[in-house]
């Protein structure tokens, strides 16, 4: 094996782009699982509703813990350590026969295993490795892979489900996602560990963030695009096909979604490097809350379904190199991991409510309509918490020669 131990900032992007494109693909493939699996098992929609909001919860709840430990040590063993975790869950994922089970397998071991292979943990090392100048960009890039494995990995798993069956699926990308494994030794980020690094303590970051009144508003957004993003993944499929549409659809939906949320994250990081993110967070919220509203005000064809995946696809990932961003840009890049961590967990929470409300609320009013309601509400109060938002740099004491 290639020795990875100084690899330029160049093959740690190529190497941690690639572990989004596979962690962030095959999740995105998740709700083709729902019906087939709930059917064959006996289960309402909450089951597997819950079990993907448990993931996210857990998701957001362990990421500023696996950020602070990838900002002290290193991502690569973070990365490692979620690769194997992501694919032990599928694999349990497959051998699930209780809700017990599936909630174990998606929610604790793909949850913790997600919260080790994602956005703040590679993009803590691409942060550090890369220039203030071209951060934004890189982070775009960075999201473009992930989005581009959403795309090119959705209709594989259709494939193997229609071929192989769900449970031989999710065993055929159990191995796929151990690619993540070999990948991490790429992504040669030391952390700060045993350095000189210069910067606040992991305490005085902590204090500085939490009076920081854009921490917070940052995470209110956040919780919005959770919201929407894991509904939407997980039960458009489902909501197609209540509404008469075939299972073709709705993968063509998500493999829209992955498709222009390619173009929407790089443009996404593009524009943050030249204009306000948090301006430009409030465009993208308020976007999405009109491409939701047309979608319930005119008749549902496939036709309409595509476009607005396209337009969803569009505004789906952009917040994230957006966010990123912002939080390195007010406290630096030193915590940036553990940070973005804790902004992202008001995104898991909001991804929490998504899953299982999704399902809690069709289960017992057989229909997805409220919560299409919500969504909407949830893009409006994004717009407002954003724009007041100080992108400025705190203020630190100069530190003594």
């Amino acid at each position: 094996m290639p020795d990875f131990r100084n690899s330029s900032p160049t093959v740690m992007l190529v190497c941690a782009s690639l572990i989004l494109t596979l962690a962030l693909g095959i999740r995105h493939g998740f709700g083709l699982f729902l019906q087939p699996m709930s059917m064959d098992n006996g289960w309402g929609r909450e089951v597997f509703g819950f079990a993907v909001a448990l993931q996210n919860l857990l998701w957001g709840i362990t990421q500023p813990f696996t950020g602070m430990l990838a900002d002290r040590f290193g991502a690569r063993r973070v990365l490692f350590a979620g690769g194997l975790l992501y694919a032990l869950g599928l694999v349990l994922m497959a051998n699930s026969t209780t809700a017990l089970g599936l909630t174990l397998a998606i929610g604790i071991f793909v949850g913790i295993g997600m919260s080790c292979t994602t956005f703040n943990i590679v993009f803590g090392a691409l942060g550090r490795a890369y220039s203030a100048e071209k951060r934004s960009v890189v982070l775009g890039i960075a999201s473009a892979a992930g989005s581009f494995g959403q795309f090119a990995l959705l209709p594989l798993a259709l494939v193997l489900i229609t071929g192989l069956g769900w449970y031989s699926a999710l065993i055929a990308l159990s191995l796929l996602v151990a690619v993540v494994m070999p990948a991490s030794f790429g992504v040669a980020d030391k952390g700060y560990h045993g350095t000189l690094a210069a910067g606040v303590s992991l305490k005085e970051a902590l204090a500085e963030a939490f009076r920081h009144r854009g921490f917070w508003l940052l995470g209110v957004g956040y919780f919005a695009c959770g919201f929407q993003v894991v509904f939407i993944g997980t039960h458009f499929p489902a909501f197609l096909m209540d509404q008469g549409l075939s299972a073709r659809d709705g993968t063509i939906c998500l493999s829209l979604i992955g498709l222009f949320n390619i173009f929407g994250s790089y443009l996404a990081g593009q524009l943050g490097s030249r204009f306000s993110k948090t301006y430009l967070l409030s465009g993208l919220y308020a976007a999405r809350g009109v491409a939701i509203a047309l979608l319930l005000a005119f008749p549902l064809t496939p036709m309409s379904a595509y476009l607005f995946a396209a337009a969803m696809g569009f505004l789906w990932l952009g917040t994230v190199p957006l966010t990123n961003g912002v939080v390195a840009g007010i406290f630096g890049v030193k915590h940036l991991a553990m940070l973005s961590g804790f902004v992202f967990f008001f995104h898991q929470l909001g991804s929490f409510f998504g899953g299982w409300l999704g399902g809690y609320l069709f289960d017992r009013t057989g229909s997805y309509q409220l919560v299409w309601l919500i969504a909407i509400g949830l893009s409006v109060i994004s717009v407002v918490v954003n724009l007041p938002i100080d992108e400025r740099p705190v203020a630190r004491k100069p530190v003594p020669a």
